[in-house]
């Protein structure tokens, strides 16, 4: 089975709440939320990946020395398994835009559960709740 490397980042604003993107219709898993971030490259790290990422989904810079390792998912979906770090980042230039057709969503850490999730995000919502 093919393991896939995904980088993901929960942004947590000022008034600590953490920003959900909703996947677009025609994606994968399309409606559910998810934390920003995506595919880590050959030659990238997982940290350079979500500098790039979020650059390009969201038009907001920020730096490696910026993401804190939080967690990690690890999950088997039908075709492949996932493998996907989540960082915490409370620093960044600019305003997150959706540049992707996604939709943007900040949320108290104890409403994640409101949102539906893609299997492998769900067990990252305790984790998040009970560091924040």
């Amino acid at each position: 089975m093919t393991v896939l490397l995904v980088s993901a980042v929960a942004l947590i604003d000022s008034d600590g709440r953490v920003l959900l993107a909703q996947r677009p219709a025609g994606k994968t898993m399309a409606g559910l939320w998810e934390f920003p971030g995506g595919k880590v490259e050959p030659e990238e790290t997982p940290e350079s990946a979500l500098v790039r990422e979020l650059h390009e989904e969201l038009g907001i810079e920020t730096w490696n020395s910026c993401l804190a390792p939080l967690t990690f998912a690890s999950h088997s979906y039908e075709n492949f398994h996932l493998l996907m770090p989540l960082y915490a980042c409370r620093k960044w230039e600019g305003i997150p835009q959706p540049r992707e057709g996604q939709t943007l969503k900040w949320v108290a850490p104890q409403n994640l559960r409101d949102y539906p999730m893609p299997p492998a995000d769900i067990p990252l919502i305790a984790i998040l709740r009970d560091w924040l």
